[in-house]
Formats: structure tokens, C-alpha cells, sequence
């Protein structure tokens, strides 16, 4: 695993996954969501977050979070990458996700965040993630149909799953530094 994207709903944990993911493994964090949006929670136009997108996709390693499919830079993410870990969790596991990420850091900006957008109550947002399962999902359905032989497709429906991978990288890494 050297190109990883960490995909699916605002408040799985794919960020917090893709965070630990990087320190444990030395590979670059990336967050789509600090590379899309500017200060006052302004979108970036296509070209430009594309640009900054391919920009990263080029480089050897890392572990990009988030999802932006729609555009061109989702399918060149989806052809650099060689793992995409996917967090296919229950609604009601990421509302309580973007509850507690909320409540633990209102006001503030979050580190996979772009400078001057913090957290906020955005009822939009809520409904995004109410939503996810019935329109985002089946677009990453489809996304993930591009996926090569030779690429990872590893699926996590509750975030136990996601703690013990990442137990298992470290064992792995702990046993390799011993031989």
C-alpha cells in the first residue's frame, strides 16, 4: 500500500482512520476537504481543486481522505490509487459521528480542514449525511466499478473493523522491524 484513498460518509471515522493510517505507515495524509475548500467555507471551482488534486495524485505515496467523485480528479485519484478502503457504515453511526465531531470541536477548525472553516452547525450538512446511504452511496458503488484487478477494495461497516486493520498493519510492521 503505497496510494490509499480513505473513502465514504461525513462522521464513519475515515478521517481519524486515514490520520492514524499515515502516522503509523510514514505515508503522507492528504484531506480532499482542505484542498477544496478556502477560508469562510468557500468552494474551490473544479479546475482549480482538480489541479491541486492531480498535483498530489502524482506524488509516489499517500493516504488521501474523502470522497469528491464527481469531478476528474475522482477518476484519476481512483487510477493512481492501489488500495481504497471504504467505510460503509450505518446513517446512524456517522449522524452520531458528525454529532460528537461537533460538539467536541464547534468553533474550531478541525486539522483535515482548510484554514478559516471551522466547525460549525450546517443543517445542510445534517442532510447530506441523513442522505448519504440513498444518493451517495450507489455513486460510489459505481466509482468503485472502475477499480482494476490489481487494486485493494477493503470494506469497513462498523469502525471495530477499522481499529482492528489498523492493529493488524501495526503487528505486521512490529514483526518485520523484529526479523
Amino acid at each position: 500500500m503505497q496510494r490509499i484513498l480513505v473513502m465514504g460518509s461525513s462522521g464513519s471515522g475515515k478521517s481519524t482512520f486515514a490520520r492514524r493510517l499515515s502516522d503509523m505507515t510514514g505515508i503522507p495524509f492528504v484531506s480532499l476537504d482542505a484542498l477544496f475548500w478556502k477560508p469562510g467555507w468557500v468552494a474551490s471551482d473544479n479546475a482549480e481543486f482538480g489541479q491541486r488534486v492531480a498535483e498530489v495524485a502524482r506524488q509516489p505515496q499517500w493516504v488521501i481522505d474523502g470522497n469528491y467523485t464527481s469531478n476528474g480528479a475522482g477518476q484519476l485519484r481512483r487510477d493512481a490509487s492501489d488500495t481504497v478502503i471504504w467505510f460503509d457504515l450505518p446513517r446512524r453511526s456517522c449522524m452520531l459521528g458528525i454529532m460528537r465531531r461537533i460538539a467536541g470541536s464547534y468553533g474550531q477548525v478541525r486539522p483535515e480542514m482548510a484554514e478559516g472553516c471551522p466547525e460549525k452547525i450546517d443543517f445542510e450538512f445534517f442532510r447530506y449525511v441523513w442522505t448519504y446511504r440513498r444518493k451517495q452511496r450507489p455513486k460510489l458503488l459505481d466509482y468503485f466499478q472502475g477499480l482494476r484487478a490489481d487494486q485493494s477494495l477493503v470494506c469497513f461497516t462498523d469502525r471495530t473493523q477499522a481499529d482492528d486493520y489498523l492493529k493488524q498493519i501495526a503487528l505486521r510492521r512490529s514483526q518485520a522491524s523484529i526479523h
